[in-house]
């Protein structure tokens, strides 16, 4: 990272404010004082902003009638926002998914209308946290988007998918931001020590390479953090001959310690990735993601419920001690709590990452109750049918039943479906192997069954539904 120090110098883009604007700017936050006003000040996101991308092309055509943005915190949604209105000489609003109502909305609605008419020049009317706009006040921007009076970017930190309206995100082109890589974090720091309206009209900064790499690492790819982090560190240090060097002491006293990005998304997405490297049998990757969400905060009732259904569901037969560990686990980490619970679940986590795998119990209840839904629905047969209660052998009921246990084997080859289905099909891992040769004893028994039957038949016999001895 040493040779960022040096040729990240910005361009002279940084004296494009009117200077009306230099008083306000210089009390605002680092972040807001380096914001991009041309791609290539721009940091990120090269998934979406290459040349060539969907969200370039629109922007550098200015065809574009509303932009939904979500992303983790400190990504760059604002100031992309911001970079979207520069580039295309658009009028910026902004709004607050918090703060503003539908008075709001209409009277900006209202003023692009005129501004169009009086200029020609179309309004971007950004929403930031549009998550927070319920569906009526989603639903008043609809036709000014429709129309073109306004142009739409709402930013939202959690999975637009989920909290706006079906109309409004049909009329979208949806991006998501992803976290800046530490390279991405440690060139935006180089930049804006350098930039014009940052610090450099009081004094020169330089960041150590040991200082620098810390703080890539540290924020979490959160470019706003950093730079927040970055702004304490130089204001905190005085200047040795008008140079204001920040080597890794200052860093770590200038930033908290790092916590990881758990909104609503990252909630189900570490709690996904957990569950998939317990599948994947990754006993190191499901432990990193548990502890993620132990650092996080996350409910312990919520990490040993999802660890029980998986010993179950992914585990199933092929370890039937998965189910039991699973239980104690969670029954001893909510006696226990935190912070020894931690310990409880990581035992409970290795020991299922690393049994044998079967879905076959998860896939065979699916599959009947899928059948049960669908087709019609089997009657009892008479046979096993209850037969304690007064009357019931009047109709049949429990006429012809063979008890097991009475059996040689202990098993009667009767019907118990009444068609013929198979739902459960073992793996041949684990002890489920030790389950198929099981059923496979017992088809052959049936089979043998069947066969004295027809012999039975054939000689004027009659079916007793006893399995033939082996």
């Amino acid at each position: 990272m040493e040779d960022l120090l040096f040729d990240l110098i910005p361009p002279e883009s940084g004296e494009r404010l009117k200077k009306g604007e230099d008083a306000n700017l210089a009390s605002a936050p680092l972040p807001a004082r380096v914001r991009p006003a041309i791609f290539d000040e721009y940091v990120g996101q090269e998934h979406i902003l290459a040349p060539g991308r969907l969200l370039r092309r629109a922007i550098d055509a200015d065809r574009f009638s509303s932009i939904i943005l979500h992303g983790p915190p400190g990504v760059g949604k604002t100031s992309l926002a911001e970079l979207i209105a520069t580039v295309t000489n658009s009028a910026f609003v902004r709004l607050s998914g918090v703060e503003s109502n539908v008075a709001d909305i209409r009277r900006e609605v209202a003023t692009a209308i005129k501004r169009r008419e009086a200029s020609r020049k179309s309004t971007i009317l950004f929403v930031d946290e549009i998550h927070r706009f319920n569906k009526a006040r989603q639903d008043v921007l609809l036709p000014d988007v429709e129309n073109g009076n306004i142009r739409l970017i709402g930013a939202t930190t959690l999975n637009p998918n989920f909290y706006i309206v079906g109309p409004l995100l049909s009329r979208s082109l949806v991006f998501r931001l992803e976290p800046l890589s530490p390279e991405e974090i440690a060139k935006l720091l180089t930049w804006a020590a350098h930039h014009p309206k940052a610090f450099a009209d009081r004094f020169k900064v330089e960041i150590e390479p040991d200082a620098l790499e810390f703080l890539a690492e540290i924020c979490e790819g959160d470019a706003r953090k950093a730079l927040n982090a970055l702004e304490v560190a130089v204001e905190t240090t005085d200047p040795v001959k008008g140079v204001v060097v920040v080597d890794l002491p200052v860093a770590r006293e200038s930033i908290q310690r790092k916590s990881p990005d758990y909104g609503a998304d990252g909630h189900y997405d570490t709690a996904s990735a957990f569950i998939k490297s317990m599948r994947g049998s990754d006993p190191d990757a499901a432990i990193y993601w548990l502890a993620k969400m132990l650092v996080a905060g996350e409910d312990i009732s919520f990490i040993a419920r999802r660890i029980v259904i998986f010993a179950a569901e992914d585990v199933g037969n092929s370890d039937p001690q998965a189910l039991s560990v699973a239980l104690d686990a969670m029954k001893a980490a909510e006696a226990v709590g935190m912070p020894e619970a931690r310990i409880i679940l990581s035992q409970a986590v290795a020991y299922c990452a690393t049994a044998p795998k079967s879905n076959a119990s998860y896939k065979a209840v699916d599959a009947a109750i899928a059948d049960i839904e669908n087709e019609r629905v089997v009657p009892v047969p008479k046979a096993l049918r209850d037969a304690h209660y007064k009357g019931a052998a009047d109709m049949g009921h429990g006429q012809g039943y063979v008890y097991p246990h009475d059996q040689e084997h202990h098993f009667a080859a009767q019907e118990y479906l009444g068609v013929t289905k198979t739902y459960y099909n073992p793996t041949d891992f684990g002890h489920e192997a030790e389950i198929k040769k099981r059923l496979a004893y017992w088809a052959r028994l049936r089979k043998e069954a069947d066969n004295s039957v027809r012999n039975d038949n054939d000689t004027g016999g009659t079916k007793n539904g006893v399995a033939k001895k082996a």
